[in-house]
């Protein structure tokens, strides 16, 4: 009898696996319809033709991007041109295809299409022999101007479905090309606002660094020694061949040198705290992003009266990092610095220095610019002061963000 119940509750298993088997396959078959399939196929088919065309176009990446246009397009074949008409790749990358009057043809086609108007050759362009009935030159336009042109070879008379299909696919592709132009072009606008602010770094602290070092020279020669390695590794630092970001702790590890240079030039009348929680050690920031606000502390908020007390922090703060940099200097009126006069930034000092207290506010605004570039509108520096009541600088940074590393 056991065995009876067993081989019993053995089929009523099967039964329901069978069961369960078919009310998913039925399921599957409702969910994952042909017109959803189609959609999943064109996206993940431009996904895969982006991946390569961000790069900007170039033999390499229209090699590479090729055989998914052609997915796109359901072309028999294809072939990419620069702007000044060169050929770039072609898909399938088959020589006995490609030889003689295809390629003149695509050729032809690609040199006489209009950046605003697509050429359209039927009725056999490559001549009676060849299979190919038309083919298609499509322009490929990034900010109003010709950057390529995009050759579909077809071997039947193109349909209204396939014209549109290229002329999408073809916009797709502009745009890409445009997004990379765009991504080089902020690439290189970063890198000018690093250069900037490297030769913005104060001539005279150069100036005055070497002359305590010269100082020291004769009377603490080990001081001197000391002075001089802190002078190397400081510009080592600021004028290095690396990215646009950097972590806290290098940045704050190069303030430390730029402080101890100044502090040997104005003694125990500059006094500097620093208060850093160690999670935050490791969060990623633009770089160069606390060398202004700091030099700036120094020169216009204390060299004025002799001494005084700079304050660095950097405070957890949830998913982002809080840095300020504060001191108890001369100060600036809100108004002037709100309205961009630069003679507030080193105290209202004569005009013929200006060029120096200009360059603190070009500091300021670049890193600030570089903040919001990189992080939001969110994450721009907060300035505090008053006449005679110091200066309090601060920025708030994300602790992370996708995209942005050292």
């Amino acid at each position: 009898m056991s065995g009876q119940l067993a081989i019993a509750l053995a089929i009523i298993a099967v039964v329901v696996v069978v069961a369960a088997a078919v009310v998913l396959i039925r399921t599957r078959r409702v969910v994952t319809t042909p017109t959803e399939r189609a959609v999943h196929f064109a996206l993940q088919t431009a996904s895969q033709a982006a991946r390569s065309l961000r790069t900007g176009l170039s033999a390499d990446s229209a090699r590479e991007a090729l055989p998914h246009l052609r997915d796109l397009t359901t072309a028999d074949a294809l072939a990419l041109y620069d702007s000044h008409g060169e050929l770039l790749a072609c898909e399938p990358d088959d020589d006995s295809l490609w030889g003689g009057a295809l390629t003149d043809a695509t050729a032809h086609a690609a040199h006489t299409a209009e950046v605003d108007q697509r050429r359209v050759l039927v009725n056999d362009p490559c001549g009676t022999e060849s299979r190919v009935r038309a083919l298609i030159a499509q322009p490929l336009v990034a900010d109003d101007a010709g950057v390529g042109t995009l050759v579909v070879v077809t071997n039947h008379r193109p349909g209204p479905g396939m014209m549109g299909a290229v002329g999408e696919v073809a916009r797709y592709v502009s745009s890409q090309i445009e997004l990379a132009e765009l991504e080089a072009s902020r690439a290189r606008l970063d890198r000018a606002e690093v250069l900037a602010l490297r030769a913005q770094i104060s001539p005279h602290f150069i100036y005055n660094a070497l002359n305590t070092i010269a100082s020291f020279v004769r009377t603490d020669p080990d001081r001197a020694r000391e002075l001089i390695l802190d002078f190397a590794d400081f510009t080592r630092y600021s004028f290095r061949a690396a990215g646009e970001y950097t972590v806290l702790a290098d940045e704050l590890r190069n303030i430390d040198r730029y402080l101890t240079l100044e502090r040997a030039r104005f003694g125990p009348s500059l006094d500097v705290r620093l208060q850093v929680s160690p999670e935050v050690l490791n969060v990623v920031v633009p770089f160069l992003a606390l060398q202004p606000l700091v030099e700036n502390a120094v020169r216009h908020g204390l060299a004025g009266k002799g001494g005084g007390t700079i304050t660095i922090t950097a405070a957890d703060e949830g998913t982002d990092c809080v840095i300020t940099i504060e001191d108890d200097g001369v100060g600036m009126d809100p108004e002037l610095l709100r309205s961009g006069d630069i003679d507030a930034l080193d105290g209202g000092r004569d005009p013929a220095q200006r060029s120096e207290s200009d360059g603190a506010h070009v500091g300021l605004t670049n890193v600030d610019h570089r903040l919001r570039a990189a992080f939001g509108n969110d994450y721009g520096l907060v300035v505090d002061t008053g006449v005679g009541a110091g200066t309090r600088v601060g920025m708030r940074v994300p602790k992370f963000r996708a995209g942005i590393r050292a």
